[in-house]
C-alpha cells in the first residue's frame, strides 16, 4: 500500500494556440501554450499540501488533471495508487473537489436540496442520506437557512455548501482550489478553521492558493509554482529559513521613481526591490531584500535622502512566503 495519497510524475499540459480564424495554416507547426511544464511532487497521506503561486501559474490546470477533468499531454497522476487517466471513475470515488471559477452547486436549489442531489449521485439515499445531510448542514452553520435557495446566500455560505458537497461521500482526499478567493475576512477565517478541522479527521488535502498567509497557516508542505514550473518545495518554515541571511526592509516613502530605484539597486547588498502605491495612505511601500542588510542600512538611507525623498516609516520584517517568491522570481505574487 502506497504511503502517498497523490503522486504526480512529470506532468505536462499543452494547449494549442488558435489563429484568429480558428485554424492553422497548412505545413506550419502548431503553436502551443505550456500551462504545466513537467512537474513532479508527492502528497503524503493526512497532510495539507499547499500549491502556492500567482494567478495563471498553472495551479488550477494541475488540479483539473489530478481530478480527471483534463487529460495530461504527458506524465502521470496517481491517486492512492490509481492512475487518473487509466481508471478515472475509481479516482473520482475517493476524491472530493471544490474548484474555483466554476459553479459547482445549483443556485436555484436550496442548500439542503443541493446536498440531497449530490448524495443521490453518490448512491447515498434514505435515512443514511438525511442523517449525513443534517450533520453537514449543522457543522457548516447552514442549518438555519438550509431551505432557502442558494442564490440568496452570501459568497461565504455558497463556499460552505460547496465544501459540504465535497464531503458528502466521505472522501479520503480533498482538493480545494482557491477556497477563500473572494471571501470577506471573517468568512475566510471561518473557512480556514474548517479546513484544519477536516485535516484532523485524517483526510489528505491538496490546497491551491495565491494567499501567502493562507499557505503558511494551513500547509504542512508547500510547492511554489510559477509559469507552470515548480520552483521550490519544502515546509513553510524551511522555505523562509532559506532567507536567513537576507534582511527584509520595508520603507514607506512620499515619492518613488526610477531614479531612486536605480540608486538603491546600485547598493551592492541589494538583491530585489518591489514597490506598490497605497491609495488609502497616499504613499509608496517599497520592500527591499538586502544580504546582511544591517551593514548597509546607512547606505540605503543616505541614497534615498540624496534624492530629496521623504522617509515616512522604516521597519525590518521577518521573511514571509511572498519574500521567498520574490527571492526566487524577482517579483511579488501580486504582479
Amino acid at each position: 500500500m502506497t504511503s502517498y495519497a497523490i503522486e504526480v510524475k512529470n506532468l505536462r499540459k499543452e494547449f494549442e494556440i488558435k489563429k484568429r480564424n480558428g485554424f492553422f495554416k497548412r505545413n506550419k507547426k502548431k503553436e502551443v501554450f505550456i500551462a504545466v511544464d513537467d512537474i513532479s511532487f508527492q502528497v503524503k497521506k493526512g497532510e495539507i499540501f499547499g500549491f502556492l503561486g500567482p494567478n495563471g501559474a498553472g495551479k488550477t490546470t494541475t488540479i483539473k488533471m489530478i481530478s480527471t477533468l483534463l487529460r495530461p499531454t504527458s506524465g502521470t497522476a496517481i491517486i492512492n495508487g490509481i492512475n487518473c487517466v487509466e481508471r478515472p471513475m475509481e479516482v473520482l470515488k475517493i476524491l472530493g473537489t471544490v474548484l474555483t471559477g466554476e459553479r459547482s452547486i445549483y443556485w436555484k436549489l436550496t442548500g439542503r436540496e443541493n446536498l440531497e442531489y449530490f448524495a443521490a449521485m453518490n448512491g447515498i439515499t434514505g435515512r443514511k442520506a438525511q442523517v449525513k445531510i443534517d450533520y453537514l448542514l449543522t457543522r457548516f452553520n447552514l442549518d438555519k437557512r438550509a431551505d432557502e435557495t442558494v442564490e440568496k446566500y452570501s459568497t461565504g455560505m455558497k463556499q460552505r455548501v460547496a465544501l459540504a458537497k465535497a464531503l458528502i461521500a466521505d472522501p479520503e482526499i480533498l482538493i480545494l482550489d482557491e477556497p477563500t478567493s473572494g471571501l470577506d475576512p471573517q468568512s475566510t477565517l471561518n473557512l480556514r478553521e474548517l479546513i484544519l478541522e477536516i485535516k484532523e479527521e485524517g483526510r489528505t488535502i491538496l490546497l491551491t492558493t495565491h494567499y501567502m498567509e493562507e499557505a503558511d497557516q494551513l500547509s504542512d508542505r508547500i510547492a511554489i509554482i510559477d509559469h507552470g514550473k515548480i520552483i521550490a518545495m519544502d515546509t513553510p518554515c524551511n522555505l523562509k529559513k532559506g532567507l536567513n541571511k537576507t534582511n527584509i526592509i520595508v520603507l514607506e516613502l512620499k515619492d518613488w521613481n526610477s531614479s531612486t530605484e536605480e540608486r538603491i539597486k546600485g547598493i551592492p547588498m541589494v538583491e530585489n526591490i518591489t514597490s506598490r502605491f497605497d491609495d488609502i495612505a497616499q504613499r509608496w511601500e517599497v520592500k527591499i531584500h538586502m544580504v546582511n542588510g544591517n551593514d548597509s542600512i546607512n547606505d540605503l538611507i543616505t541614497n534615498i535622502i540624496s534624492t530629496n525623498n521623504k522617509i515616512i516609516n522604516f521597519r525590518v520584517e521577518e521573511p514571509t512566503l511572498e519574500d521567498v517568491f520574490i527571492s526566487l522570481t524577482g517579483k511579488s505574487l501580486r504582479e
